[in-house]
């Protein structure tokens, strides 16, 4: 009798186991489709984005530039515009409530930025057109801009 109901209590408990087993493979089942979903929303994101653009990036090592080091320099030149008591001086629209700075920028390849901008109460965007001239200048034309009206 003994050996029958240890054998039930040891079977109870490996069912028991099994079942916090399944349970925990589950869980990581979910987590690497959760894990997937958000590698590919990353990719999604960073589709038009100098980092990811192999061409472009390709373009700035063939002139002797590391493209991830020259983003970041491109990046702070246009911020580096926005001055206490000033306007910045690429934003083509003055300031209505403060002085319009930007606010953040993204490089979409090679010749391409789009850029954020505000006086912390009325903002748009921008669309800039940049080239990297030979002497290591970096020349910006504002392509298209665009001031979202107060709500």
């Amino acid at each position: 009798m003994n050996a029958k109901k240890a054998k039930e209590s040891y079977d109870g408990k490996i069912d028991n186991l099994m079942a916090k087993i399944e349970e925990k493979e589950d869980e990581l089942k979910s987590r690497d489709i959760e894990k997937d979903s958000l590698i590919d929303k990353i990719l999604e994101l960073t589709y038009f984005s100098l980092e990811s653009d192999e061409e472009a990036i390709n373009y700035f090592e063939e002139q002797g530039y590391d493209a991830k080091k020259l983003e970041l320099t491109i990046s702070d030149q246009i911020i580096s515009q926005n001055k206490a008591g000033a306007d910045n001086p690429i934003v083509p629209f003055g300031g209505m409530e403060g002085h319009m700075a930007i606010n953040k920028v993204r490089l979409l390849n090679h010749k391409w930025i789009i850029a954020d901008f505000t006086d912390g109460v009325y903002w748009g965007q921008l669309f800039i057109i940049y080239d990297v001239r030979k002497d290591g200048v970096v020349d910006f034309e504002v392509e298209q801009s665009f001031l979202y009206p107060k709500s």
